[in-house]
């Protein structure tokens, strides 16, 4: 099967975290060969300098444009500039303690953002070779202690975040069958590796464990995710792109089922192992605290991905503490990029370089 002519690809939300290292997958390590055009409309998550180097290394392939996805306007600009054939549609308001405080932008961006995408991508539809929509397993809503989320599995979202996600899959597909769209459609698990904006599990508990801050972990720890190293994911949306069968929905896991109390006490280990312990503590593990649940907490994730493996022959490569490992060395090593993020320093730089 040969794979789909892309020459000038629109990634959406391509400065937060998967976006990002999607693009620097495509451009690193992938056989493509195009221009990365990076709309961005700069969040509090979108970070530039997470693609800062790839400007000058990847000159006349990389082009960045601060835009919001909810004005066509300056989408219909871009397209025409562009000259636009496939999209890569990741950008969304994401953290669910975000939106249960603050669901109006889930909406606003989730929603109707993908919704003037889509509408942008249909007048443009004799030149696009494919949309392709990266979702979540979070739109499946709970599992109980047995079973997995198929490709089939009925939605049933339980927070503001899921919910919006929900409804931009299926925009997305109505999309591809009312107007024969190109679209693709990935539903993954819980990402995590380099440039993982540092409030989400992994980050935080590994940032908290070097300072010797407390670990928080919700209610009693036991909630289960299946983890999925980004660079993964970045090759299974790559593979899917090229390869999957329009229309089709394809489920992305990493094999890894873990309980959130595990997760934090494998990293409680490894930093044992490699970095001194603050003064006072036998284990880093001392530092775990338990916290009231958030509401709507969904018990278990848990993804089957054996069509995207029988049909494409994707399978991921790093295991879950092999991923957390290089996770953990990442951020040793970029202890200036985190800084900058957690002070919000690197925000000044990016109202000084795009206003």
């Amino acid at each position: 099967m040969k794979n789909r002519l892309i020459n000038n690809l629109l990634v959406t939300g391509g400065c937060g975290f998967i976006g990002s290292n999607f693009i620097r997958y495509l451009l690193e390590e992938s056989d493509f060969s195009g221009r990365i055009i990076n709309v961005d409309k700069i969040t509090y998550a979108g970070n530039p300098e997470n693609l800062r180097e790839i400007d000058s290394q990847f000159q006349g392939r990389y082009f960045f444009e601060k835009a919001d996805i909810c004005d066509p306007g300056r989408l219909a600009e871009i397209f025409k500039t562009y000259e636009i054939d496939a999209i890569c549609h990741f950008a969304a308001e994401s953290h669910v303690d975000r939106s249960i405080l603050h669901p109006d932008s889930f909406i606003q961006t989730n929603i109707v953002g993908t919704f003037h995408l889509l509408e942008l991508a249909k007048r443009n539809a004799e030149k696009l070779a494919l949309f392709h929509h990266v979702g979540t397993d979070e739109v499946f809503g709970s599992l109980g202690e047995t079973g997995y989320f198929t490709e089939e599995t009925a939605y049933k979202p339980n927070s503001p975040y899921s919910a919006s996600k929900a409804s931009s899959d299926h925009l997305a597909r109505a999309y591809h069958k009312t107007y024969d769209l190109p679209v693709t459609i990935s539903n993954c698990s819980n990402n995590y590796g380099p440039y993982q904006f540092p409030e989400k599990l992994i980050p935080l508990i590994v940032l908290n464990a070097l300072e010797g801050k407390p670990l928080p972990v919700y209610g009693d720890g036991l909630h289960v995710r299946d983890w999925l190293y980004v660079r993964d994911h970045c090759a299974a949306i790559w593979l899917i792109m090229n390869r999957g069968v329009l229309g089709e929905t394809y489920n992305v896991g990493g094999d890894n089922e873990v309980k959130n109390i595990k997760i934090v006490e494998t990293i409680c280990d490894l930093l044992d192992k490699t970095v001194e312990k603050p003064s006072k503590l036998e284990s880093r593990r001392e530092l775990i605290t338990y916290v009231k649940d958030r509401p709507g907490h969904d018990r278990r994730y848990a993804i089957d991905f054996s069509k995207l493996k029988k049909e494409l022959g994707w399978v991921p490569e790093e295991s879950c503490e092999s991923g957390i490992e290089k996770t953990i060395q990442w951020y040793l090593d970029h202890r200036e990029w985190v800084e900058r993020v957690r002070s919000g320093e690197y925000q000044a730089w990016v109202k000084k370089q795009y206003g």
